[in-house]
């Protein structure tokens, strides 16, 4: 189990790279400047998430895996551009998948430190949204959890599910499989059909 939840992290940390390094290609940055846009998305929630457990230093900035992921995706990115950037909307269809992984093991993780419910979906949020909002801060885009659409809800959707494995209601292997299936369709129906969350509407003078 210790070892699927590795592989969990490592990869969604890769499928997050994939994420911001082609947001960085698009907005035409130099090397460093995608390397670092592709870290910030793929560590910066799971970052947040280990300072609030005092689970330092965080393991996204000092394990040599996510490291090799977060390069592998750049070389990726840099090799099979023109492949990548055929796709409608790749960054999206990307943070979608990052966002179901991360997710199921943010609130895997907390629930295993904290024994707290309530922190495990608040941090197991935290973990699939913070890079994501990082990344859309450093390249001037409008963070998506503030644009009413089905973002952090899956999130949240995604976390209650995992913990359903975490505390035993259900098997854990199957829990975090489901966890991490529901967010992403959940996040992908919402861009497919546009649904969104209900907006306060308000009333200007």
């Amino acid at each position: 189990m210790n070892y699927l939840l590795h592989f969990i992290d490592v990869f969604g940390t890769f499928i997050f790279s994939l994420s911001g390094a082609v947001i960085g290609v698009k907005q035409h940055f130099d090397i460093f400047g995608v390397f670092v846009i592709a870290l910030v998305t793929a560590v910066g929630g799971g970052v947040i998430r280990d300072i609030c457990l005092s689970d330092t230093p965080p393991a996204g900035l000092i394990n040599i895996d996510y490291i090799i992921g977060i390069c592998a995706a750049i070389v990726i990115v840099s090799f099979f551009q023109k492949v990548i950037l055929s796709f409608q909307k790749p960054a999206v269809f990307f943070d979608a998948l990052g966002l179901g992984f991360f997710a199921a093991f943010g609130a895997n993780k907390t629930y295993q430190h904290s024994g707290s419910i309530q922190l495990a979906i608040i941090l197991g949020c935290v973990s699939a949204i913070g890079g994501g909002i990082m990344r859309d801060v450093l390249t001037g885009r409008k963070p998506m959890i503030f644009t009413q659409e089905l973002y952090a809800s899956a999130a949240i959707v995604g976390a209650c599910i995992e913990l359903l494995g975490s505390t035993g209601t259900i098997d854990g292997r199957l829990s975090i499989w489901l966890s991490i299936l529901v967010t992403i369709t959940i996040r992908l129906l919402a861009l497919r059909f546009s649904l969104k969350l209900p907006s306060i509407k308000s009333d200007r003078l």
